[in-house]
């Protein structure tokens, strides 16, 4: 088995062009497989931290107010009081096309809402200066603002010189009571229509503004993922039994998008890294051809070989291990330019995308595979070579 190997390492030194032509394909091939599948996990992984930001056990709730069908906002308080075990929190949210203003200073992108008391700690934020929305607020419909860091930097030059200043709403002027934690942490997306570009005031003047006599959205959050099934199913049950329509409400959970989306990655990475093993099963046509050239080449030797005694399982052996040396060399070759290549493509499209040990592993295991597969039609017709016939070959 050494000596085969020793062999096997002298055939391809001395065969340096010809040896790296038949590995070329391997490397491509394992190179392609794990570039392809980093690439989709590192993707997968991006999106699954943009879900887990926005909140995996959000649930969301839209419903289609008729005239003789609509819920009132405090029939959906008693029914989240009712439901404590199921429920953690829950808001209102009306969205408001307005303009914001402070003296000359106008701010037209700036995103406004009307949100309940609880929506600060279902988005996550903290409090950068003054206080958040409270439920007397809402009670009775203050004209204050809770106002993102953007916004208070363009407006007022920091959070501290914000609180307590004036801040117009589509005319309306409204207290800033608080101002939220700085959200953006590159400051290069610190400007319009970032995440910290944002006023909040009490959901219950936000339907004043909206011109809208009903409350058709809502946020709920269940107390884990596990029971956003239960959750979901409540809230439909729920809104089926005031507007007795499935067709007029939607109840979405952030969660099953999160299963939905990682069965659609998974899909797509089984696909890509099949495409990219197809590049494998031809790399393995190019061994066997590189090794039935090699056969031919070497008759003689295989000749005087068998004529001094040698069995043909060693014949055999010789010429898989080193089809199998060949496949395994260039494997490695391919598994240092995927890793690298997958590095370096996610760093340029701003993901994480480091090789997977399970991609390796494959990769490399086919690889190794091939050349054993595409290695034995060639070992075999060398083993089976009559020793007259071969020293008779020129």
């Amino acid at each position: 088995m050494l000596q085969s190997f020793k062999m096997a390492l002298r055939s391809i030194w001395g065969n340096k062009m010809r040896s790296f032509l038949t590995m070329l394909g391997i490397i491509i091939g394992v190179g392609a497989v794990i570039i392809l599948v980093s690439i989709v996990n590192g993707y997968m992984s991006y999106m699954i931290e943009s879900f887990t930001s926005m909140g995996v056990n959000r649930i969301t709730v839209s419903y289609v107010a008729m005239p003789s069908r609509s819920i009132d906002v405090d029939e959906f308080y008693d029914f989240y009081m009712e439901n404590p075990d199921l429920y953690q929190q829950m808001t209102p949210t009306v969205s408001v096309s307005a303009t914001v203003k402070h003296g000359s200073d106008t701010m037209d992108s700036t995103s406004v809402g009307g949100y309940g008391e609880e929506y600060l700690d279902i988005m996550g934020y903290g409090i950068g200066a003054g206080r958040s929305l409270l439920y007397s607020d809402m009670a009775s419909r203050q004209k204050v603002a809770f106002i993102g860091d953007y916004v208070a930097e363009e407006l007022y030059g920091s959070a501290e010189n914000a609180v307590g200043e004036t801040i117009k709403i589509n005319g309306d002027a409204y207290t800033v009571v608080g101002v939220a934690e700085r959200q953006t942490e590159d400051a290069a997306d610190f400007d319009d229509g970032c995440t910290d570009d944002f006023v909040w005031i009490p959901y219950s003047r936000a339907v004043k503004l909206s011109r809208n006599a009903n409350i058709t959205s809502y946020t709920f959050t269940s107390w884990d993922t596990d029971s956003t099934d239960a959750c979901t199913e409540a809230l439909e049950s729920f809104l089926y039994d005031h507007l007795l329509n499935e067709n007029l409400y939607t109840v979405t959970a952030m969660s099953s998008l999160l299963d939905s989306l990682n069965e659609q990655i998974g899909m797509m990475s089984m696909m890509l890294g099949g495409i990219a093993g197809i590049s494998l099963l031809v790399a393995g046509v190019g061994v066997m051809n590189i090794m039935l050239v090699s056969v031919t080449e070497r008759t003689r030797e295989i000749g005087i070989r068998k004529a001094l005694g040698a069995k043909r399982r060693v014949i055999l052996q010789q010429f898989i291990i080193e089809a199998a040396v060949t496949s395994t060399i260039g494997g490695v070759i391919g598994i240092i330019f995927g890793s690298l290549c997958s590095t370096g493509i996610g760093s340029l499209i701003g993901i994480e995308a480091p090789p997977t040990v399970g991609a390796v592993i494959v990769s490399f295991s086919v690889s190794v595979g091939i050349g054993l597969i595409f290695g034995f039609m060639p070992a075999s017709r060398a083993s089976k070579l009559s020793p007259i016939d071969a020293l008779r070959s020129d």
